[in-house]
């Protein structure tokens, strides 16, 4: 297919790519920025424009990656006058009534990316939905020639799938970085975590992430509980994290009445 970029961030670049790699023709990159819309049209073999008044036509569909944010802000302005054409937008917290325009979807790639690491497509699940059947057969059939896993998913439910990314990825992140903090505090490498990071996430994939919990929360060790959030109180932000992680996991686990305030 003939495809057009609006946006040249994270998602856009790690996804124009893998579309160039299946074969599909990237016509065009919009960027605020010289420098990053030239940079991504360059790997791509494209031509580039700042002034989203000069998006060319002729495409089969228009990939808007951009924050939330500027997707709001942008989404009536790039649309206008392109009635015919299909503009889809790349948010999985965003519904398809983002667009205004009469052919619209979501083509999201639930993964996270970065600039510095390129993902590999085939194990990306996509999540689909346009204002069309035809429309709707179209994006399945872009996405199904980067990823083995194309799902359509309306735009209340790919809402709660966001939501239960964050929990998994950007959450979960968080908790190593601040994990890494500690270690740091105490001349300890971060690395040291890393087989216990890789061996936690190889567990849930073959089980339930409740089955698999571990821990003193998981085997109300309320002394160790109490030590440990004894330990963070020069920090209390990561202190709280720690009490309410602990007694949500014990309410998974069913223990939270004999647990009682444990922790506090």
């Amino acid at each position: 297919m003939n495809i057009v970029f609006v946006g040249a961030g994270r998602v856009a670049t790690s996804l124009s790519l893998a579309l160039a790699k299946a074969g599909h023709h990237i016509l065009q990159v919009y960027s605020r920025t010289e420098t990053s819309a030239k940079a991504l049209a360059d790997r791509l073999g494209a031509d580039y424009t700042t002034d989203i008044d000069k998006l060319v036509g002729g495409a089969d569909v228009y990939i808007i990656a951009l924050t939330d944010t500027a997707l709001s802000g942008l989404a009536s302005w790039i649309t206008q006058g392109r009635e015919d054409c299909l503009f889809v937008h790349t948010a999985g917290s965003m519904s398809i009534d983002t667009l205004t325009c009469r052919r619209r979807g979501v083509f999201y790639p639930m993964q996270t990316f970065s600039l510095e690491r390129l993902v590999d497509f085939e194990h990306v699940p996509c999540f689909v939905e346009a204002s069309s059947d035809s429309d709707q057969e179209l994006l399945r059939a872009l996405a199904s020639s980067i990823s083995g896993s194309v799902y359509a998913l309306s735009s209340c439910d790919r809402m709660y799938l966001h939501l239960a990314a964050v929990f998994c990825c950007n959450f979960s992140n968080h908790c190593y970085a601040i994990a890494e903090r500690l270690l740091q505090e105490h001349g300890v490498p971060f690395e040291v975590m890393l087989p216990l990071i890789d061996e936690t996430a190889a567990k849930a994939h073959t089980m339930s992430p409740v089955v698999g919990q571990t821990g003193p929360a998981a085997r109300n060790d309320h002394d160790v509980m109490r030590r440990q959030e004894l330990m963070l109180s020069d920090k209390p932000v990561w202190q709280q994290i720690y009490r309410l992680m602990s007694q949500d996991i014990q309410n998974f686990s069913g223990n939270s009445e004999q647990s009682g305030n444990a922790g506090n």
